[in-house]
């Protein structure tokens, strides 16, 4: 398990961890300017810290919609970003070729949730032995999450998160069902809440994915409340010039005030 989870453990921090950073990896000075802030902040609040950007987009609406910079230019921006802000990094990968490669530089790999019933990208991203994030589908029930964790597990890894994102709710919207965070924890690994995902308004007429950022903090403090282990959300410094799922994230400037009142929220939970 890499060493920002082990907040499971040490009652000192906050009582949850996060995942955050931008959807994609679109330069390093986008990425560095929101790890050194998400740094700056989650050590102040003793929030364990994980940096999120996808080297890579599969999923896209159209054929010109923006995919990275580059496997190569993108996965060392995240190595350099792991090693000046010593932070530990999560990346999506969509084949299971893809599992070794990113996994040379991602603490976390994680398995994008309209994959999260492919059982040869489960495995190979089980048998490089990284701690393994598995965003439920949007058509799956939190039950059957456990088929996914199985077969990580039978790789030998135990390593595993389980990341609630929101179920189809109609053609062009989400809904997140909070009964997912405590049947997922059953299963005994840690349990996140994607924020900004789960605020998506998919299939728009534009091809261009819309969403609900002004709901964030409702959502982000009821997945506390509801006893999640971590948060997932995705942010940058202007989402509105985003390359990717800008209209679902949350703007660097309110991260801080953002979780300051989620630290408030968690410690009443106690």
């Amino acid at each position: 398990m890499v060493p920002a989870l082990a907040h499971l453990k040490n009652p000192k921090t906050a009582g949850f961890f996060l995942i955050a950073g931008p959807c994609v990896v679109e330069s390093y000075e986008v990425c560095a300017v929101v790890a050194e802030k998400l740094k700056e902040i989650t050590s102040k609040l003793n929030i364990p810290f994980i940096f999120k950007s996808s080297y890579r987009k599969a999923n896209r609406s159209k054929l010109d919609s923006f995919t990275g910079i580059g496997d190569q230019k993108a996965l060392m921006i995240l190595s350099e970003i792991r090693s000046k802000f010593d932070v530990a990094i999560c990346t999506d990968i969509h084949t299971a070729d893809e599992a070794a490669f990113a996994a040379q530089v991602a603490d976390v790999l994680q398995i994008p949730a309209f994959l999260c019933r492919q059982t040869d990208i489960l495995v190979a991203a089980g048998n490089t032995g990284k701690t393994i994030n598995v965003k439920k589908g949007q058509f799956l029930s939190p039950e059957a999450m456990g088929f996914a964790a199985e077969k990580i597990m039978e790789t030998g890894n135990k390593n595993i998160m389980l990341t609630e994102r929101g179920n189809s709710f109609g053609y062009t919207d989400l809904i997140v069902d909070f009964r997912s965070i405590p049947i997922m924890k059953s299963f005994g690994f840690p349990v996140l809440l994607d924020v900004t995902h789960s605020l998506q308004q998919p299939n728009q007429p534009s091809g261009v994915t819309g969403g609900r950022p002004e709901m964030i903090t409702t959502m982000a403090k009821a997945g506390i409340a509801a006893g999640v282990d971590g948060l997932f959300i995705e942010t940058h410094p202007d989402p509105a010039k985003a390359k990717s799922d800008g209209a679902n994230m949350l703007h660097l400037d309110r991260a801080a005030k953002l979780l300051e009142q989620l630290v408030r929220i968690a410690a009443a939970c106690k």
